[in-house]
């Protein structure tokens, strides 16, 4: 059986949890803390960073974005980066707006902030970081509600990666309770449409030792 190694609230390791679910591709959860360095880890990926995919055959493949375009050559039948060439630009484009700039600009500055600063024993939170999270979220949402409004899915007419990056770091910070719904209609219907697909449930029934996520979470109806 193919494991994913995987931190439970690593947006990333969601992206990855998501594609291979939407393509219905069986595979197993194996938590991995990074931070303890283990050595049969490090084999497997030297920058000891998760998502790590390890199929049957013993082939490793880290890097969130990496896995994901490997699942869609290697899986064609359900594809996620488009069928066009201008399809296959736009998922791209998007997928490294949520991966690069929401990542940089609201997920480090709060999730990384408030639960994996103090995982790792890093100190306490730091509050103007967590400030400008909040402070970006809006535009962020403002603009995942505008591409909604505008088309079918984020990246065009076809569910793509681009949706399930998005919805990744979106999940991880709503289990937080940090998502700002009330900012963006749109955005919260294209959430709940991602939250009722099937390759979803996983994620809606994760929990963490220390963390309760909100009533809502779950909720396939909001």
């Amino acid at each position: 059986m193919r494991i994913l190694y995987h931190i439970p609230l690593s947006p990333f390791c969601r992206k990855v949890r998501l594609a291979l679910a939407e393509k219905r591709i069986p595979f197993d959860l194996r938590l991995e803390r990074v931070w303890e360095r283990r050595p049969e880890f490090e084999a497997l990926n030297p920058a000891h960073t998760v998502p790590v995919l390890l199929e049957d055959n013993g082939f490793a493949i880290a890097d969130s974005y990496a896995i994901c375009e490997y699942l869609d050559e290697a899986y064609p039948d359900i594809p996620l980066l488009g069928r066009t060439l201008g399809e296959r630009a736009e998922v791209r484009r998007l997928v490294a707006w949520f991966d690069d700039k929401f990542h940089n600009e609201v997920t480090r500055n709060l999730l990384y902030e408030k639960q994996m600063k103090r995982q790792l024993g890093r100190g306490n939170p730091d509050a103007a970081a967590m400030r400008a999270g909040y402070q970006n979220m809006k535009h962020h949402l403002e603009y995942l509600g505008w591409l909604a409004e505008s088309r079918a899915w984020l990246a065009g007419a076809q569910l793509s990666l681009a949706d399930f990056a998005a919805a990744a770091h979106l999940s991880s910070l709503d289990y937080i309770g940090d998502v700002k719904w009330d900012l963006s209609e749109p955005a919260r219907d294209w959430y709940a449409r991602m939250k009722s697909r099937p390759c979803f449930r996983g994620l809606l029934t994760d929990r963490v030792s220390g963390v309760t996520p909100p009533e809502h979470y779950a909720d396939l109806d909001f």
